[in-house]
């Protein structure tokens, strides 16, 4: 058996936080509902109010800064892939449509040829 040391999702506290975030995220929605009668901007106010809450408290939990932490190593990662040119992608599509051509035409041949033996020299139907 390994010794491996394990590790913890996440504390009670984050869970917490998230929960907070959940609920605050769904006060705002239904803040926005509720002050049908109020000017326009109290009611996004409310939304984005809610919403802006809820942010916070899903980034300062762990979960949070890890997300963060995993974009930013995403778009680190993103930055170093070397995309084709404009003619190599024009090559590789080629490639590719000369391949399906091929592979149909000998698909459509099999088939044919593969009819013709089974019907009309297998079962003898014309």
């Amino acid at each position: 058996m390994s010794n491996q040391t394990v590790q913890t999702v996440s504390t009670s506290n984050d869970k917490y936080k998230i929960i907070l975030a959940v609920i605050a995220a769904v006060a705002g929605v239904v803040a926005f509902y509720v002050l049908a009668g109020q000017a326009k901007y109290v009611r996004l106010g409310a939304l984005f109010g809610g919403i802006a809450l809820a942010l916070v408290l899903v980034f300062i939990s762990e979960t949070g800064r890890e997300l963060v932490s995993f974009a930013k190593e995403s778009i680190r990662e993103a930055k170093k892939v070397v995309w084709p040119t404009r003619k190599e992608a024009g090559q590789m599509t080629a490639v590719v449509f000369g391949f399906v051509l091929i592979m149909s035409i000998f698909l459509f041949t099999t088939d044919k040829v593969l009819e013709y033996l089974i019907m009309n020299v297998i079962l003898g139907l014309k």
